[in-house]
């Protein structure tokens, strides 16, 4: 690939980047007041992380049981409002575990 090239989509990707995050800001102008576009937006970090993680919790371990056990335990360390760390720490003993075993 000529050096050029890589030029241009580096620029090319820091053009689109950066207009995602700004036309946002020169659009909307004030507070959202439309309930569903807040809780929407709202959820829209969590939903993405867990599209991001979601698949590599269960396709991570040599077989498939590891990580559905692992994921069910983070289910339930989140269910009893365990914060962020504690559940992924409780997910990455119980994965390791299950593998071990």
């Amino acid at each position: 690939m000529e050096q050029h090239s890589i030029i241009i989509y580096i620029l090319l990707a820091i053009v689109i980047t950066n207009l995602i995050r700004v036309t946002p800001m020169v659009l909307i102008r004030g507070q959202i007041h439309n309930r569903f576009v807040r809780s929407f937006l709202y959820y829209v970090p969590y939903v993405t992380l867990a599209v991001m993680t979601f698949p590599d919790m269960i396709l991570t371990t040599p077989t498939l049981w590891p990580g559905v056990i692992a994921l069910l335990a983070g289910i339930i360390a989140a269910w009893f409002r365990l914060g962020l760390f504690p559940v992924a720490a409780i997910c990455c003993i119980i994965a390791y575990l299950s593998v071990i075993v």
